[in-house]
């Protein structure tokens, strides 16, 4: 109830009107009375108010630690520790695997795969360069046409300005060569901190190219783990058990290894870790 000019009323303006006799003029029993019937007409008065009701139906927040996470959110940074160093334990594991020492493996790794020996662009996400060389010439071996798709991204220049960094931009192209062909696409990119070839998946001792793929997206270490697979199937275990700096730098590398200087760089790394 509230007033409405001198007169109370209910919610729907519905006058409320209460008979008030003289009190001066009644007993005390009549007050009495009075008083109960005044309370009365009150709560009747009250009754016929409708209760306010939320309009909209909201629902109420959840606390922000009780909202789900979205599918693809960054796991917690702790768990992300696997796509940032490899360990020495991982070292190990594969020199042992290899039969070769710890300063071997180290010194690939810091040459093959530079200092920072970066093999992430983000978590789950390994660094990448799209060949689009590569990836037009197997477009034409698979018989697949590419004149209709050359507004497409992944025919564009690597674009850092739009994405935000070299690597974001190079996965922008491989994610736009996968809606022609994702197989020829995956084996048009090179993978890892060691940038192998997809095409050289059966080398890294993968079922398929897709295995490939994930496994380069698991860690640092499942990256090392694959480049030693490679190693061992392309025979190029001896070189390294030899410390022959200038076969392995010329099988691996090319034969433009000399000019890059990767045998001698090998060799000062491997001293360095010996030490």
């Amino acid at each position: 109830m509230f007033y409405l000019g001198d007169t109370l009323v209910t919610a729907d303006k519905t006058p409320v009107f209460f008979y008030v006799p003289n009190i001066n003029q009644t007993t005390t029993m009549e007050k009495s009375v009075i008083l109960i019937s005044l309370i009365v007409a009150s709560a009747i008065a009250l009754m016929a108010c409708p209760r306010p009701q939320s309009t909209d139906n909201a629902a109420i927040p959840l606390p922000a630690d009780t909202v789900a996470a979205a599918p693809d959110s960054v796991a917690p940074s702790a768990d992300n520790a696997r796509y940032e160093r490899l360990t020495d334990e991982d070292y190990k594991k594969v020199a042992d695997e290899l039969g070769v020492d710890i300063a071997t493996m180290k010194a690939v790794v810091e040459i093959e795969a530079g200092k920072s020996h970066k093999g992430f662009v983000s978590p789950g996400k390994p660094l990448i360069n799209f060949d689009l060389t590569m990836f037009k010439r197997q477009l034409s071996q698979a018989g697949i046409k590419y004149g209709k798709y050359t507004s497409y991204v992944c025919f564009k220049p690597v674009n850092t300005r739009k994405y935000g960094s070299y690597g974001n931009a190079q996965w922008a192209r491989l994610e736009s060569a996968r809606t022609i062909s994702r197989d020829v696409a995956n084996k048009s990119a090179f993978w890892g901190m060691f940038q192998i070839g997809g095409f050289n998946w059966k080398s890294c001792g993968c079922a398929t190219v897709d295995e490939f793929v994930e496994r380069m997206s698991q860690s640092e270490a499942e990256q090392l783990e694959l480049f030693a697979q490679f190693c061992i199937n392309r025979d190029l275990v001896k070189y390294l058990k030899k410390k022959d700096w200038h076969n392995f730098a010329r099988h691996y590398n090319g034969p433009s290894y000399k000019k890059r200087g990767y045998h001698n760089r090998l060799r000062a790394a491997h001293a360095k870790h010996s030490k």
